[in-house]
């Protein structure tokens, strides 16, 4: 099995807090099930917002959550829908104009696996909701996947992209 050297695949996607906000990943140039390469993702790292919004938060408590899936989406769906790579939040409280708590939370990621996560698709979607509207720069999540790409045998890469569909 022929592997590359790691590199990186960045995405974002901007949402308002009162709807599901989704965006697609083109993996088209790594994938090719035919052709026998796969995409193995090995780290995802999540960056919340484009500002600093732990500064500037109005008071209340808040959470945000994003989901990596091989399957678009209209909602958030749990770790048990086949689709899902990654998941994770974050939640922040405090009142107008500082933060008391902020934490984030990665709850499924390629790196919590032994050989990462293989992929055969030639899109995946972040996927982002909120708990209200924007609030003070918590306006997009940005991620970026570390990946390799490998070679598999015809039937196997078949069958890894029938199973991601």
């Amino acid at each position: 099995m022929a592997k590359s050297d790691s590199f990186f695949i960045r995405a974002s996607t901007d949402f308002n807090g009162l709807t599901f906000a989704q965006s697609a990943i083109d993996c088209g140039a790594y994938v090719d099930a035919l052709g026998k390469s796969v995409l193995r993702l090995h780290n995802i790292s999540v960056q919340w917002g484009s500002g600093m919004p732990q500064m500037i938060i109005p008071g209340g408590d808040h959470q945000a959550a994003f989901q990596l899936t091989t399957q678009s989406q209209g909602t958030l769906v749990p770790a048990t829908d086949k689709s899902v790579i990654s998941t994770g939040t974050i939640s922040y409280s405090g009142n107008a104009g500082s933060a008391s708590t902020v934490s984030d939370n990665l709850d499924i990621a390629p790196q919590q696996w032994t050989n990462g996560y293989l992929v055969g698709v030639e899109q995946l979607y972040l996927g982002v909701d909120a708990s209200e509207a924007t609030a003070g720069g918590m306006d997009a999540c940005h991620i970026v996947l570390e990946c390799t790409v490998e070679t598999l045998s015809s039937s196997a890469a078949m069958a890894l992209a029938l199973s991601q569909q």
